[in-house]
């Protein structure tokens, strides 16, 4: 696809960089919610653009953002076997949030409201945890989550709808009745 005078490895770094771009944020997010570490997520997500860097392009740019987001969990599942440690995010996340014109009161609300989320998340199967967060956080369709988890597209379906049917049990009416209208 390159014009004949520009060189391949221009090209394959043109390739990277673009996707550097746009999915290294995303990616860091979501080795986050495996590693619970946004330090050893973003060496996660480093190397997966290494091994991206490695890949034929022709290959790979069909599906990239899949592609991405499967080798990113596999590393991130590997880091987890090796290290078998796990670290609190909530409060990472807590110290995320931007927190310009929010009185003390408000933010306290938040933290409350996302502490209940993640209490009601933790309540899930692992598989469903991780549908609801690829669905939501990361926006991938059902074929990109089938390719990054390796589950059948009707699998994921009923993972994303038994996780957020149960998901309103453990949430407080107010919280479930101000979600939107997707999750409600």
């Amino acid at each position: 696809m390159a014009e004949e005078s520009e060189d391949p490895v221009t090209t394959r770094e043109k390739f990277v960089s673009g996707a550097l771009i746009e999915f290294e944020s995303p990616l860091i997010g979501y080795a986050t919610t495996f590693l619970h570490d946004v330090e050893r997520a973003r060496d996660v997500v480093q190397e997966t653009f290494m091994r991206l860097y490695q890949q034929d392009i022709e290959k790979v740019k069909g599906g990239l953002k899949a592609w991405l987001f499967t080798v990113c969990r596999n590393r991130a599942l590997d880091v987890i076997r090796k290290e078998r440690r796990m670290m609190g995010l909530e409060e990472e996340q807590i110290a995320r949030l931007p927190s310009e014109r929010r009185t003390p009161s408000e933010r306290a609300d938040l933290e409350e409201r996302i502490g209940q989320v993640h209490e009601a998340l933790n309540r899930l199967s692992e598989n469903q945890r991780e549908i609801i967060l690829l669905k939501f956080e990361q926006g991938l369709s059902y074929q990109e989550m089938s390719q990054v988890t390796g589950l059948s597209s009707s699998n994921v379906g009923f993972l994303l709808h038994t996780g957020l049917k149960r998901l309103r049990v453990f949430l407080p009416d107010d919280l479930v009745q101000n979600l939107s209208p997707q999750i409600a």
